[in-house]
């Protein structure tokens, strides 16, 4: 299991160049992130080197964070393998709040990033089929 970072933060100018600035100053790499916003505001979640470090140094510079588990679900890099990893999600009748790609530095594989309800149940689930979770 994972510790997502989801930062709140304005929609304006310069404000993703602040917060990499932040990680950058504090020694934290992202490993992986996605970026959703509105008019006014967004939403950047990021599964980053040291999460509490980074949720800690983001809040005192005045951005809202908050840390949420999440699965790294490792995939084989070849054609369908997301595919068979949402059939497995479909067949145990897991809805999938939302996911995003990663990779595995060590391995060179593909991470899913995934946010579910029951993530030890889904965990376990997913291993029991074989996938190689994080």
């Amino acid at each position: 299991m994972l510790k997502q970072l989801s930062i709140f933060a304005e929609n304006v100018k310069g404000a993703m160049h602040k917060m990499t600035q932040i990680l950058q100053e504090n020694d934290i790499n992202i490993l992986g992130s996605v970026t959703n916003d509105s008019a006014e505001y967004g939403i950047v979640r990021m599964v980053v080197s040291d999460p509490d470090k980074a949720g800690k140094a983001l809040t005192e510079a005045g951005f809202l964070c908050k840390l949420t588990d999440v699965l790294g679900i490792e995939v084989k890099d070849e054609v369908g393998n997301l595919n068979n990893l949402l059939q497995s999600f479909l067949d145990s009748n897991v809805n999938i709040d939302y996911l995003y790609l990663s990779f595995n530095r060590d391995t060179g594989r593909p991470i899913m990033i995934l946010h579910v309800e029951d993530i030890l149940e889904v965990e376990a689930c997913l291993k029991s089929k074989g996938f190689i979770s994080l």
